[in-house]
């Protein structure tokens, strides 16, 4: 629906980005990431709202906005009447505005996708196999990504703006969990898929942890109302996490802030293991195969799975309690608002979790501690690849570079 000057709160300046606006010029090119990044957050938005929001002048505003509609940016919505005054005419993003590819380098497969401004998915292409090898890497996108680019016209081709590449961090160090040969898995101790994809493809290259990475497309992409704060797990092969401080994704030192796989949780035989042991996939697959159930499946199907109830249940239990004690280390800690919970699994699947979570935190000692709502995530199994392509969005059209990897 679109949103005109009457229908937007002034939510004190531009809290909910962060950052106010600048009048003077050299802060073009911030004001303009501002303005993207409001209209993006709130789906439209006239000048009028652009200006109260941002504490920017009108003239400013209408300078930016007519800028970015000449880009090919925004585009103008149909004008809502009010009571008083000029009719207010909102912008919206345009789709076409740019286009961005995010690769998804797993421990079972590779993906790629192309999305455009508003992230919606154009194309995508999809590769699985026993254990990721640079080479295997590099080939798929030499043959999926002109797959991708032949969806555009020749006039949008131009506007693919960069690749995002969303990775597990330290990939060669899992060597006994997913049975690759070591030898195999040292190549990417020596390797820089980052330069390799730049070089192949020629346009600029950013690389991100891939749970990271789904957790920036929850805060760039996600839908409805978003904490501030809040801590994010994205079940794969193994557990990963994300972490939002303030609106803004934190990546920590070396990128990898939240890889909540390490975190010590009390088991619910009373023992403390590591959250890697407690709530991955990978300990379902062993379980159905340990049962004689063909597990092959998990890593293909996100959508529908066919696994004993009583086998998966265990598994969720489990889960959900190395995640009940995670979320109140993390409250403890930070005092986040929230936990959102998503993954390569079905969405009935991820809601029980969620359900089973916050019963497990519930049913721990909460005294001193305001527990964080348990919620689910609104992005889904293509959370990392997303999340790829958010980070050259992000590089190139959003405010907070906190949100993007390391550049070529």
């Amino acid at each position: 629906m679109a949103l005109g000057a009457d229908t937007i709160p002034d939510r004190q300046g531009s809290e909910d980005i962060g950052l106010r606006g600048s009048n003077q010029s050299g802060m073009r090119d911030h004001n303009e990431r501002l303005v993207l990044s409001l209209v993006r957050q709130h789906g439209g938005l006239a000048k009028s709202d652009i200006a109260r929001i941002t504490g920017l002048s009108a003239q400013t505003v209408s300078v930016i906005m007519r800028g970015l509609e000449q880009d090919g940016l925004l585009l103008r919505g149909e004008p809502i009447r009010g009571r008083i005054g000029q009719p207010s005419v909102p912008m919206f993003l345009n789709p076409d505005g740019a286009f961005f590819v995010g690769i998804k380098i797993g421990r079972r497969s590779v993906g790629l996708t192309l999305v455009d401004f508003q992230g919606k998915v154009r194309a995508s292409q999809r590769q699985t196999y026993r254990y990721p090898s640079p080479a295997n890497v590099v080939g798929f996108t030499a043959r999926a990504l002109p797959l991708a680019l032949a969806k555009l016209s020749a006039e949008e081709r131009p506007r693919v703006s960069g690749i995002g590449i969303a990775m597990p961090f330290q990939l060669w160090s899992w060597v006994q969990f997913i049975g690759a040969p070591q030898a195999e898995m040292d190549a990417w101790r020596h390797s820089d898929i980052q330069a390799e994809i730049a070089q192949l493809t020629g346009l600029p290259t950013y690389v991100q942890n891939d749970a990271t990475s789904a957790c920036g497309a929850e805060l760039v992409f996600g839908t409805g109302e978003r904490p501030k704060d809040f801590l994010y797990f994205y079940f794969g092969t193994f557990i990963g996490g994300g972490l939002v401080l303030n609106g803004q994704l934190f990546l920590g030192r070396s990128g990898n802030a939240a890889g909540a796989g390490p975190l010590p949780v009390q088991g619910k035989n009373g023992q403390v293991e590591r959250l890697i042991a407690a709530a991955s996939m990978s300990k379902l697959a062993d379980a159905m195969e340990a049962a004689g159930e063909v597990s092959d499946y998990l890593w293909e199907r996100p959508d529908h799975w066919t696994v004993s109830p009583q086998i998966l249940s265990d598994w969720m239990d489990q889960a959900a309690n190395g995640l009940a004690w995670a979320a109140l280390t993390a409250a403890t800690l930070l005092e986040i608002e929230a936990v959102m919970i998503d993954g390569w699994m079905p969405a009935e699947v991820r809601a029980e979790i969620t359900r089973r979570t916050h019963l497990a935190l519930h049913s721990l000692d909460l005294d001193g501690i305001d527990p964080p709502m348990i919620r689910e995530g609104t992005i889904g199994p293509d959370a990392r690849a997303l999340g790829a392509a958010a980070i050259p969005l992000s590089q190139r059209y959003l405010i907070d570079q906190n949100a993007a990897g390391r550049g070529v």
